[in-house]
């Protein structure tokens, strides 16, 4: 938790210090396009490859198999697009990592290992094929 504070702290004075860098080194105008053109551009993309994603799941429960990959995609879909859309330049790479299915595939096995670290030891419910 603590963790999460420190990162609430730190990220918006990465991301205040990007934006200072690159308006001096662009100019005021271009960094606000830029702000702006990946903010649509990730709406975009997120609502594209969500799509994508939701039409993969919905094929794979009608065969009556469980879309556990897809619903991973889905998680990271949505959080790339909500990156995308906070301005600033660090949460555009963070969300163009979770968008794009390539870099998605390396960081699906960090995101699950972390699941399964967190759900060491709490109650949940699963479900099992018979």
């Amino acid at each position: 938790m603590k963790y999460i504070l420190l990162l609430f702290i730190i990220f918006p004075v990465v991301e205040i210090y990007i934006f200072l860098l690159s308006s001096h080194t662009i100019g005021v105008f271009s960094t606000i396009f830029l702000i702006i053109l990946t903010s649509v551009l990730g709406v975009y993309f997120a609502k594209n490859q969500g799509m994508k994603t939701m039409r993969k799941a919905g094929d794979l429960f009608r065969r009556g198999y469980p879309p556990g990959k897809e619903l991973l995609d889905g998680v990271c879909i949505f959080l790339g697009g909500f990156f995308l859309i906070i301005p600033g330049f660090l949460s555009d790479v963070i969300g163009l990592f979770l968008l794009f299915p390539p870099t998605r595939l390396l960081i699906k096995p960090v995101l699950i290992k972390g699941l399964f670290k967190w759900f060491n030891g709490r109650r949940y419910i699963y479900f099992r094929k018979n």
